[in-house]
């Protein structure tokens, strides 16, 4: 995968620290915790910050910057996934107990893994792209518009899809429903509380990177990789 504009200073750590919390936020997603009167996956804590990385990649370095960090993160899922079965799948050393825990934490039901692995691809750039689109709309100004914007279709695309592969025909659609509401509602408000802080991270990447994309002749074909 061709890299992207190698002059900008933070664009490989930001990309490597969005792959990380991305994979982070796959292996904690199996404890259920109790935050208020919500059961949620400890996922929600981290996962939506991935989005807000979506948002700092497309506005700061452009749509193709996004795509490249969208598809490491996959790619790294996967081989999280790879490396968590087959290890699993290899025999215990003689009094090492842990292989009941270790799989518990490690393993990975396949339906939920597409279901994952699918709704982050589609929800990922359904945020570039709507945030890429919104800003050549309003020329630039109105940032919030596009980062609030940009989580409520990305943020859309992601829980409808996860939750409805993961558990549709073994719970009823209006357990499912509520499921998709409450999750929804969760990480837009998380996103859009964190607006503030997004603004000071894209503001500064500007005027240190000396960048700000518009991306007028950008192909927003995920699959394609020539860029510019």
């Amino acid at each position: 995968m061709p890299s992207i504009a190698p002059r900008y200073k933070y664009l490989d750590a930001l990309t490597t620290a969005f792959v990380v919390i991305l994979l982070v936020s796959n292996l904690v997603a199996q404890k259920v915790c109790l935050i208020g009167p919500f059961a949620v996956s400890g996922a929600v804590l981290l996962f939506p910050i991935t989005y807000i990385f979506g948002d700092v990649f497309t506005e700061v370095y452009g749509f193709a910057a996004s795509r490249r960090a969208i598809w490491l993160g996959f790619f790294g899922t996967v081989l999280l996934y790879l490396m968590g079965t087959i290890t699993i799948a290899l025999p215990a050393a003689p009094g090492w107990q842990n292989q009941q825990a270790f799989a518990v934490v490690f393993g990975f039901i396949p339906r939920i893994l597409a279901a994952s692995l699918v709704a982050f691809w589609a929800g990922e750039f359904a945020n570039s792209y709507t945030m890429a689109r919104l800003k050549l709309i309003t020329d630039g100004r109105k940032l919030w518009t596009r980062t609030i914007g940009s989580t409520v279709v990305g943020q859309a695309v992601d829980t409808v899809l996860v939750i409805t592969l993961t558990f549709i025909g073994t719970v009823p659609v209006r357990t499912l429903a509520n499921m998709i509401v409450t999750g929804y509602a969760l990480k837009v408000g998380y996103e859009v509380l964190a607006t503030p802080l997004t603004y000071l991270v894209i503001n500064r990447l500007k005027k240190v990177e000396h960048a700000d994309a518009f991306d007028r002749h950008e192909s927003f074909n995920p699959f394609s990789f020539a860029g510019k």
